[in-house]
């Protein structure tokens, strides 16, 4: 089964793409279909074909001639789907391929009968909150049924709640993201004081006389409040986020060392005591007679050729975050009372200032002013319970490129295709071989250029990201080709589009975006703020290029051709070069 969710130049998040094999046009046929699947489930209220066919050789779908082919053949129609099974005869010549593809509802729930939806009651795991903190119940059952929860012989009436969910985060490449009905919630809160093992809350629900009851799937424990657990942070960089998923949104990673106390658990993941959560599985928890607290006095920095340390004296390693602005970098560091009166920052050659204020009860935020636009990468790192901030200069004066390190990740590689051409051409293999040509051309140029792979082979997220940190470039950038989900318009859907994340790289992002579409005459598709991995690393400007969708037949003759890629190779070039001589 396909679970095609999310393509972003053949980064599948959420889901796999199952596609057929790979049928170079070196062995042409009459028909090649490249998606989707001969068996094929998708949510989508529609589908697109993408596929080539000999050009003089019509092309049907269920006896309707495909009228909008690319001078090679190529074809990409979009159709629609209704609920449940749609089945498609895709003819070219004596050629026949026969395609069912099953639209499913939306991934919301429903209940059946007299019972709650399956898998919607809430804690759907072993929580464990602070006393007197909120825990909150949910459950899923039909619009008229009434609904209560049971914890600890103490019954709580559930509320019927908005009725409305949300698509998924890749609903804003296809500008799709108004709310949908969803079947009716049911909610309510309540606290709980003292500390201890509450047990499993039993949910139960009436409709028309009948009912049902039925025990939740996690425990609820409320924490000591004098008994303290520390979180120390095991992983090399342990990830924080909004909430305890991998859904929700990632914060400033915690670097190895880091403590905190901890305020709340759900399943595997812990709360930190400044609204973080962690996977518990990258740290290492020890039990405390206190909270997790520091003081910070006296800064200091040191100045490099390249980079300028400034060094926080800690008594504990403490959590943090980092914030940009175009010439901001804000620095907050949480669990801290400020005693600072001295400050050792002499002129720097990219600080203009460094500001600093306390704020209450226990965080302390310190912003460096650049002296110009341009940030050029950072590093955080605890040395016992040092903080070192590393803040990156600028390239050195010189001509052209000469004294800059780029980072080339040409995408996937090995078995990981990334998105297919009409004609099966993986994308992997043009992003290898456009890489190339704009290795060579930013040589020319004076750059010193390293690439993540050099052939055929897998490279995986952690290691390219790892390889940039590494590296330490002037930039990084992560050649790609694009793609759609199920509800795309391949046809009419083509262009140039730029991915960024740290606001170091947004500059770069929008100027090789609107150098390239005016340089080549393009068409654009855009600039996206996104949470990709390969543009989160924040040692240098990083940024993920999608030079033209492989699934549109007609730019994917542009994408394919080795004239044109040449071309593309030494506009980007140009782009980069201008950018970084603007920027010096």
């Amino acid at each position: 089964m396909d679970t095609r969710q999310w393509v972003i130049g053949g980064l599948f998040v959420g889901g796999t793409v199952l596609m057929h094999p790979f049928t170079p046009m070196a062995q042409a046929q009459s028909l090649n279909l490249v998606y989707p699947p001969l068996q094929h489930q998708t949510v989508s209220d529609r589908i697109f074909f993408i596929g080539t066919a000999d050009a003089g050789t019509p092309v049907t779908i269920n006896g309707v001639v495909v009228d909008q082919r690319s001078s090679s053949g190529h074809f990409a129609p979009t159709l629609p789907l209704a609920m449940g099974e749609n089945v498609f005869a895709i003819t070219a010549g004596g050629s026949t391929e026969t395609v069912t593809i099953t639209r499913v509802p939306q991934a919301t729930p429903q209940p059946t009968g007299t019972s709650f939806a399956e898998n919607t009651l809430y804690p759907s795991r072993d929580i464990v909150r602070l006393p007197g903190e909120l825990v909150c119940f949910e459950a899923v059952a039909p619009s008229d049924a009434n609904v209560a929860v049971t914890v600890a012989n103490e019954r709580l009436a559930l509320s019927p709640t908005a009725t409305v969910d949300l698509p998924p985060n890749y609903a804003v490449l296809t500008d799709q993201t108004a709310p949908f009905a969803a079947a009716p919630t049911y909610a309510g809160c309540a606290t709980f004081e003292q500390p201890g093992s509450y047990g499993v809350p039993e949910f139960q629900l009436s409709v028309g006389g009948q009912q049902v009851s039925q025990a939740g799937e996690g425990a609820i424990s409320i924490l000591s409040p004098v008994d303290f657990q520390i979180a120390e942070v095991t992983a090399v960089s342990g990830v924080a986020r909004t909430g305890p998923s991998t859904n929700h949104s990632r914060l400033t990673p915690l670097p190895q060392g880091t403590q905190a106390t901890i305020t709340g658990r759900e399943g595997e993941w812990l709360r930190l005591d400044y609204g973080g959560w962690i996977k518990e599985s990258e740290t290492r928890v020890f039990a405390s007679p206190v909270p997790n607290r520091t003081t910070i006095r006296g800064i200091r920095s040191e100045q490099g050729d390249d980079w300028t340390e400034v060094i926080f004296p800690l008594q504990t390693p403490v959590p943090i975050s980092i914030d940009q602005d175009a010439r901001t970098l804000t620095l907050t560091l949480f669990d801290t009372t400020a005693e600072t009166d001295t400050i050792f920052f002499s002129d720097n050659p990219v600080i203009e200032r460094m500001d600093w204020r306390p704020i209450l009860p226990d965080t302390a935020e310190y912003a460096f002013h650049y002296k110009t636009d341009q940030q050029w990468g950072y590093e955080l790192r605890y040395e016992g319970t040092n903080l070192i901030l590393s803040l990156r200069h600028g390239p050195p004066a010189g001509a052209s490129l000469e004294g800059t390190r780029i980072v080339l990740d040409p995408g996937h590689g090995g078995d990981e295709l990334g998105a297919r051409g009409p004609d099966g051409t993986p994308e992997k293999v043009v992003n290898l071989t456009v890489s190339q040509l704009l290795k060579q051309e930013l040589e020319s140029r004076g750059a010193t250029v390293l690439m993540t792979r050099e052939s055929d082979e897998f490279v995986s997220l952690r290691d390219r990201m790892d390889f940039i940190a590494a590296a330490e470039p002037t930039l990084a950038l992560s050649i790609h080709y694009n793609a759609l989900p199920d509800n795309g318009d391949a046809i009419n859907t083509a262009g140039i589009g730029m991915f960024w994340y740290h606001a170091q790289a947004h500059d770069l992002a929008v100027f090789l975006h609107n150098y390239l579409i005016e340089a080549l005459d393009r068409p654009e598709y855009g600039v996206f703020w996104n949470n990709l991995a390969l543009t989160r690393p924040n040692t240098a400007p990083t940024v993920l290029l999608e030079l033209g969708f492989m699934i549109n037949p007609f730019e994917y003759e542009w994408v394919s051709d080795p004239t044109a890629q040449q071309q593309l190779a030494v506009a980007l070039a140009n782009g980069v070069e201008q950018w970084v001589n603007s920027n010096r």
